[in-house]
């Protein structure tokens, strides 16, 4: 009889820990339910994207987290802690990079927009640093419409400027309102 009572005590204490969990689980399920009918968002984190063309890689993105939003009328990814691009030649060997504290880019309008503490380091070396760096995807552009500092590797060339527009390699860069200094070796003058 007494060991009667202790299996049905060790029974009841079993039943009564499982109810328990069951509880827990289930308030957890409702509440993850509740987050993602709030906010309909994919979060990933620890990215690294690689972009390649026929087995040839173009470029890579790594960021600390990546949101994608699908359920609205203009889908996006968002990078809100910080990115970074690698862009590679055919053999590949790194062209430029682009870094930002902040990046989305809109799926449909085909538009990648770079904000705060925006870097672009080519591979000669030369550094431009904006607050906005916009690509559009359809031209094969990048512009921006804040002010603008380019620095050559050796940091004796400098240059401003009010806004830019460049094709997608960074290589043609048309700066507006620009001002500078450059050094200029031996008996080299500038020519008008």
């Amino acid at each position: 009889m007494v060991q009667t009572r202790y299996i049905r005590l060790i029974l009841l204490a079993t039943v009564l820990f499982f109810a328990g969990a069951c509880e827990t689980d289930l308030w957890e399920v409702d509440r993850l339910a509740s987050i993602e009918a709030e906010e309909p968002v994919d979060i990933s984190r620890g990215v690294t994207i690689i972009f390649s063309d026929s087995a040839i890689v173009k470029a890579k993105i790594v960021a600390p987290e990546m949101r994608q939003y699908t359920d609205t009328d203009q889908p996006y990814f968002e990078f809100p802690n910080s990115i970074v691009i690698h862009f590679y030649d055919p053999e590949g060997v790194e062209t430029q990079q682009i870094t930002s504290d902040y990046a989305v880019r809109y799926e449909y309008d085909q538009r990648v927009e770079f904000r705060q503490n925006v870097v672009i380091t080519r591979a000669d070396g030369v550094r431009i640093e904006t607050e906005e760096l916009i690509y559009d995807e359809k031209e094969s552009l990048f512009y921006n419409s804040v002010p603008i500092a380019g620095y050559s590797a050796d940091g004796r060339n400098t240059f401003h400027g009010s806004s830019f527009r460049s094709d997608a390699a960074l290589k043609n860069i048309e700066v507006q309102n620009t001002t500078g200094a450059v050094v200029l070796e031996g008996d080299r003058i500038p020519s008008n």
